[in-house]
């Protein structure tokens, strides 16, 4: 209704809906806007100079929100929370030794009560079985779809905006519009980049604005984490507002969407 009064208002005034596009840039922010909370994330710490504060939530998230000066491009300047996010992953080795520690608390616990471990066990296997047994049949109904002769079923399908690569063993690439995901056995990685009109310039012919979204949901994550991320928004030059986020739940529908607004509220778009 908002968009039709206003044009509405635009039409009576100069006679053409271009009379409503800005006359110039919008300001630039100097500072965030960190409420005290958002959705169910908690306001933990606010920087002085305005350029960055951290939320929590109950069950352990944890978000940072960073107001970030652009140099080249507004690409180049999330690379680098790109790599930060990347070194949360674990190396082989780490994911080893946890696997190691592991397995040795799980002994540790089946030694002390061997006849609970023995029962968990024995459902373990039976639920397995289960499964296999659902699985075969499943593969007996539908039959064998392979469509390159390798005895593995595989999924392709490539339509305007849409390109879908998949096979059984959990590996897909998926490209939808502006969205892109690699998904294999260890998570997924998930990517989103889009232009858009910048607040205020609803009948601009130009989208000086971007919002992206980048998200690790990998099983190889450090410090519990289930995935770990960015949103970012703003103007293309700058400056652009970003929400470094860490999950330890994954739970991306619930903690994005507080994300999201608070961006969206700093960025102008």
């Amino acid at each position: 209704m908002k968009p039709l009064l206003l044009l509405s208002a635009c039409t009576l005034a100069l006679s053409t809906a271009a009379g409503c596009a800005p006359s110039g840039p919008p300001k630039a922010r100097a500072a965030l806007d960190c409420p005290a909370t958002q959705g169910d994330l908690e306001r933990r710490s606010a920087a002085a100079d305005g350029k960055s504060c951290v939320y929590t939530s109950r069950d352990g998230d944890e978000v940072s929100l960073r107001l970030i000066p652009v140099a080249a491009s507004y690409q180049a300047t999330l690379q680098p929370i790109e790599q930060e996010l990347q070194g949360e992953l674990q190396t082989e080795q780490q994911v080893a030794e946890a696997k190691a520690a592991s397995a040795e608390a799980d002994g540790k616990l089946a030694a002390a009560a061997p006849e609970t471990s023995s029962a968990a066990a024995e459902a373990a296997r039976a639920a397995k079985e289960a499964a296999d047994d659902a699985v075969g049949q499943a593969r007996d109904e539908d039959g064998d779809k392979d469509n390159t002769g390798s005895g593995a079923e595989r999924a392709h399908i490539d339509l305007p905006g849409i390109h879908i690569d998949a096979d059984e063993s959990g590996k897909a690439d998926v490209n939808v519009g502006m969205v892109h995901v690699n998904a294999g056995e260890d998570g997924a990685v998930v990517r989103m980049s889009r232009d858009v009109r910048l607040r205020g310039e609803a009948f601009s012919p130009e989208k000086r604005g971007f919002r992206a979204t980048y998200v690790l949901a990998k099983d190889n994550l450090k410090d519990g984490w289930k995935a770990v991320g960015y949103e970012a928004a703003g103007p293309k030059v700058g400056p652009i507002t970003v929400a470094v986020v860490k999950s330890k739940t994954g739970e991306r529908h619930d903690i994005f969407g507080d994300v999201k607004r608070l961006v969206r509220r700093n960025a102008g778009v």
